[in-house]
């Protein structure tokens, strides 16, 4: 059988997410700029960044009812309270606490993907999920016992969760009717407009910046939003809670980052529970390709002519 575009394996855009995505926190603790100046600028440059492929898909602004700009500008708010979250969680304790508490993403899709679009599925799938979480509470537990200002930093965590997946449950029922870079150019335009208006309100300085702060601020754009690009373009092919499986990946890629480039420290058990981590991606990825190829093969079965 011949290969379409949806059929291609997921398997290596998901790699390069999530490499790409673990650098974000690193970026963060490198900077001394505030969590939603770090947001914004990350917005507004990766917009800037974006708008030659977007001027090519043009035609798809044409597309789109009130009702979908409705649906934008909700993902873009979503996506900006993430990002201010998760970045003020990162000031407040350490990359390990914060990135772990990501893996509760793809509980709380599943939960709104049940709500929201009906979705099921299978045992065998939540007991990879169970095994990824359990790996990635290991990885963190060790910072469990920090003080005051981390256990809030915890909460900021948690609270980004939430808010990315209702980025990424909105981004499944619009990004197919439009190309995935219109759709993350309108998100990110979104979310820097209401970053830069929070920051106005509060009285954070814009401008006065060092050229190591800029720098940051680019390869935020640069680096990790790669990765929400590739997953804006995977919401044509798999629902919202396979992007958050594999978003797991991340707490293991940073942390390692961290222990590498910040001298945080790991013991053995951290260790192990990031290969539970790998080990729970890696067979729920594969559950989804079969699920996805049993699927294409049943199309092929019921469109082609009988004898």
């Amino acid at each position: 059988m011949r290969k379409t575009d949806s059929s291609k394996s997921i398997g290596l855009p998901l790699i390069i997410s999530i490499i790409a995505i673990s650098f974000s926190a690193i970026f963060v603790k490198w900077s001394d700029a505030s969590a939603t100046i770090l947001s914004m600028y990350r917005m507004w440059l990766a917009c800037a960044l974006m708008v030659p492929m977007v001027y090519i898909n043009r035609k798809d602004f044409k597309k789109l009812s009130k009702k979908d700009w409705y649906f934008l500008f909700f993902s873009g708010t979503f996506l900006a309270l993430h990002f201010a979250l998760w970045f003020s969680s990162l000031k407040l304790t350490t990359v390990a606490s914060s990135t772990i508490i990501l893996a509760l993403q793809p509980i709380i899709s599943l939960i709104g993907g049940f709500i929201f679009f009906k979705e099921r599925t299978t045992s065998s799938a939540i007991m990879t999920m169970g095994i990824a979480i359990i790996g990635a509470m290991m990885i963190g537990w060790g910072d469990i016992s920090l003080n005051g200002k981390a256990i809030i930093g915890d909460m900021f965590s948690f609270l980004s969760v939430i808010a990315v997946v209702g980025y990424l449950l909105i981004g499944q029922s619009i990004v197919k009717k439009m190309s995935h870079w219109v759709y993350t150019y309108c998100v990110f335009f979104f979310a820097a407009c209401l970053l830069s208006v929070y920051n106005l309100l509060i009285g954070e300085s814009l401008t006065g910046y060092s050229a190591k702060e800029w720098g940051i601020f680019f390869l935020l754009a640069i680096v990790p939003s790669l990765a929400h690009v590739i997953n804006n373009w995977l919401l044509n092919y798999v629902n919202a809670t396979t992007i958050s499986m594999s978003i797991l990946g991340e707490p293991v890629g940073a942390t390692l980052l961290a222990v590498l480039l910040l001298k945080e420290q790991l013991v053995g058990w951290q260790i192990f529970g990031g290969l539970l981590v790998l080990a729970g991606v890696f067979f729920f990825l594969i559950q989804q390709q079969h699920k996805r190829e049993i699927r294409q093969e049943e199309a092929v079965g019921l469109t082609r002519p009988s004898k």
